[in-house]
């Protein structure tokens, strides 16, 4: 499992800035909340061959006009207490405020391993300024700009210095490890307690040594995987237990942990901002996924159109990634619930799927020689040869070309589109390489 940063600091010291160059993309997840919109950004990061998650939290801020002050700080707090690593921002421009003193304050008392970062370095004759921040009593700072890059390297050279090898508690039984995932009030406890409710046949629970996973052992009805349900299990902080962004935290925790996941969406509200943001956690994560549209029982309509039309919905929000399960359910009635299981155990077996190279060459060679990659500059790409990669976590096939720089994304898609259209590859996401031959 890998580890979280944290990014913490007042407004406008640069923190988005340096999120972005860490996950080396320009990326803003968009939530709703009381009308205003609000940008949370979290993603995943490597270096030195060691992946990591990265959350930004938006700045630390008290007495101002800004309605949602009370709810951005309790997002901060709730970041600190989850980081396995805390990046904390100043600006050497500007120097010490007052809250950076605040922020400070509360850091040495998370007893959290702190890295100082003196962002806006943008040139030497600023890296003396950063004298002054020893005042925090929180170690060397670290010279930076997030805007060019300057001292990123070190900088993460220090972050990976700090990590723990983080031993899990996973069984040692190689069963499925399903996750239920999705915004509060979705209905994962229901749908947990459904499953190993009434008739309850729970062999063992076994408390992982993170801070938020339990792996509740399931076996009946022929049916044998680990299920794993944060919901209610972590004791309470000084934070809510209902934030969006706790819910995101907390879903990285479970995505990582499992092979598939369970996206539970309210029926009653549809697929909003919040649902696409753990969706594509669970892509970036390279897990399999199943959409459950849970309370299906208190939608009055249920004829065929209806059913089409919030299918048809959810997979235009979902594109380019459409081939995956939606199941129509309620956890309160235990309707289809047999069948989310069910979904559950096939998407498990499509990620281990092995093709013949024999097979993927006789099918989609003469696929690819009528629907060639379109040429670039004059460069025409021939494909010759097709195979798929062993022992890896997702379906990887590697396509053997001339000039594999110069395929394309859209033709990638293609191919993927192909290999989804001959064999069954429902919930696992895949993987396309362009190798030269």
């Amino acid at each position: 499992m890998s580890n979280l940063i944290a990014i913490v600091g007042r407004p406008n010291v640069g923190k988005s800035t340096l999120f972005n160059r860490l996950i080396q993309f320009r990326q803003a997840i968009v939530n709703e909340v009381a009308g205003t919109t609000r940008d949370r950004q979290y993603g995943k990061a490597e270096w030195l061959g060691q992946e990591f998650s990265v959350v930004d939290t938006g700045g630390w801020v008290v007495n101002s006009e800004d309605i949602f002050e009370e709810e951005i700080n309790k997002q901060v707090q709730i970041a600190i207490e989850e980081a396995d690593v805390i990046l904390f921002m100043v600006d050497v421009v500007n120097g010490i405020t007052d809250l950076d003193d605040e922020v400070a304050q509360m850091l040495r008392r998370s007893q959290k391993p702190v890295i100082l970062v003196a962002n806006k370095a943008d040139n030497f004759e600023l890296h003396h300024q950063t004298a002054e921040f020893y005042k925090f009593g929180l170690g060397d700072p670290f010279a930076i700009s997030s805007i060019n890059g300057s001292g990123t390297g070190e900088l993460l050279d220090a972050v990976v210095s700090k990590f723990q090898n983080k031993k899990e508690d996973i069984p040692e039984e190689e069963l499925p490890r399903i996750a239920i995932v999705g915004r509060p009030n979705a209905g994962k406890s229901s749908l947990a307690n459904a499953f190993i409710g009434e008739n309850r046949t729970i062999v063992t629970d076994i408390a992982g040594t993170t801070r938020d996973s339990i792996y509740t052992k399931y076996n009946k009805f022929g049916l044998n995987f680990y299920l794993i349900d944060t919901a209610g299990i972590r004791k309470k902080g000084k934070v809510n237990e209902d934030l969006e962004y706790y819910s995101v935290i907390r879903a990285i925790r479970s995505i990582e942990n499992s092979d598939v996941c369970i996206l539970m969406i309210d029926a009653t509200r549809g697929i909003e901002a919040q649902d696409m943001n753990i969706f594509s956690l669970i892509q970036k994560n390279k897990k399999g996924i199943i959409i459950v549209i849970n309370k299906w029982d208190l939608v009055e309509d249920k004829n065929p159109k209806v059913i089409k039309t919030f299918e048809e919905a959810i997979r235009e929000r979902i594109a380019p990634f459409v081939d995956v399960p939606v199941i129509f359910a309620s956890a309160l009635t235990k309707q289809r619930i047999f069948k989310i299981l069910e979904v559950a155990k096939e998407v498990y077996e499509v990620r281990k799927t092995k093709i013949p190279t024999h097979k993927l060459n006789e099918i989609l060679l003469p696929i690819i020689e009528h629907t060639p990659p379109p040429s670039n500059k004059g460069k025409v790409v021939k494909i010759k040869y097709i195979t798929q990669l062993p022992n890896t976590a997702i379906p990887s096939f590697v396509f053997f070309c001339n000039l594999p720089q110069w395929v394309k994304d859209p033709y990638k898609r293609f191919l993927e589109n192909q290999i989804r259209k001959h064999w069954n590859m429902t919930g696992t996401p895949i993987n396309i390489f362009m190798r030269e031959k």
